[in-house]
């Protein structure tokens, strides 16, 4: 039983990391097809009806044997919210990268930990003792982590590194600079964007301890967003001339998207929330920065900026105290928080510490 476990820990990570991979590819291509002239709107609402098409089949391969969980209004409902709030971070962190690069979105989606323990802590499922080490290094953390992605957003700096390996065509197609005034509201957008995907952890790891049944839960999610965006992306995007489809690169990142990129995303942070919950989900963000910024300097050549040295810097700092705090909690016997006095359970019961690769992390039951 001990290997099984290992093996799916060993699984989750793999595609964990394989997401990031994936949504830093995603990001590129969609400043492309931007840039190309497909409107934002116009990708994100063919992004969730290429994913929906895709979830379409999967739970009736994956859950065809088995009896499922009756659907109830509780579960309907959040669904739903879950879906409002996928499409508004998505119309949020696209706009973002729009403004800005797809380095910066990595950048900034280092905040994503300390957002999401943040709301572990309003939530009741963190431990808030300041005389302990461990709270305050969490805090602390936390703070770091948001000054870091406030010094990338506010302080771009002189080019400490550029690269000329990039054609003249595909430089000029990806245009991947921008103005010290777009790179700000970028900033602001992809800051907005990260801290509703640490709501979508929060909504979504309640849902799956609900309904345990993840592809159904996905495939509804994806049609809800679907929904949700058909009349947001409208109303944002009325020029019915920009939602024709061309065989372009605009095109190419809607399927991608499709097959690879959203559809993967939702579904790997799905099955990692259920398993491991929003904690450990989360502590795969900051490995986007890595990937992008290898991706743009080597095959885009983007350059690489002075202030996203020194604040990607400070974000790492920031993002292991928090997870040094983490650990040494963990360490010290604690588990979660029981439900109040009233009777009534927290909205997320983790009761269960697991051992993942050394790092102790909380996790939900």
């Amino acid at each position: 039983m001990t290997e099984r476990n290992t093996l799916k820990d060993a699984v989750l990570f793999a595609a964990m990391v394989g997401v990031e991979c994936t949504n830093v590819g995603l990001n590129i291509l969609f400043k492309a097809a931007t840039n190309n002239g497909m409107s934002y709107y116009v990708f994100i609402f063919y992004s969730y009806a290429a994913t929906t098409l895709v979830l379409l089949p999967l739970p009736f391969i994956f859950h065809s044997r088995t009896t499922l969980p009756s659907m109830k209004f509780p579960i309907i409902s959040r669904i739903c919210l879950l879906g409002l709030v996928g499409t508004l971070y998505q119309i949020l962190g696209y706009t973002g990268i729009g403004y800005s690069t797809p380095t910066l979105a990595s950048l900034i989606s280092n905040l994503n930990p300390a957002f999401t323990f943040t709301l572990a802590i309003i939530f009741s499922m963190e431990k808030l003792a300041l005389r302990s080490l461990s709270t305050r290094a969490k805090l602390i953390g936390t703070i770091v982590s948001i000054s870091g992605a406030m010094v990338v957003v506010l302080y771009k700096g002189p080019i400490v590194l550029s690269s000329t390996s990039s054609s003249s065509s595909l430089r000029a197609l990806l245009s991947l600079e921008s103005s010290q005034s777009d790179w700000v509201i970028g900033g602001v957008l992809l800051t907005a964007e990260n801290l509703l995907i640490s709501i979508w952890y929060i909504i979504q790891t309640q849902i799956t301890r609900m309904y345990p049944a993840e592809f159904v839960v996905v495939l509804l999610y994806s049609l809800c967003g679907t929904i949700i965006a058909a009349p947001l992306c409208y109303m944002a995007e009325p020029n019915l001339s920009a939602w024709i489809l061309k065989p372009d690169i605009g095109l190419i990142s809607i399927v991608y998207s499709g097959f690879f990129g959203l559809t993967l995303s939702v579904v790997v942070h799905t099955f990692g929330l259920h398993m491991k919950g929003p904690v450990y989900t989360a502590t795969f963000k900051p490995l986007s920065i890595f990937i992008a910024a290898i991706a743009s300097f080597i095959f885009l050549g983007d350059a690489l900026y002075l202030g996203s040295v020194i604040g990607a810097m400070v974000i790492c700092i920031g993002f292991y105290a928090v997870l040094w705090g983490k650990a040494n909690e963990d360490d010290s016997g604690f588990t979660s928080l029981e439900g109040s006095s009233n009777g009534k359970t927290p909205l997320l019961q983790s009761h269960k510490v697991e051992d993942t690769g050394g790092v102790r992390l909380l996790c939900s039951v």
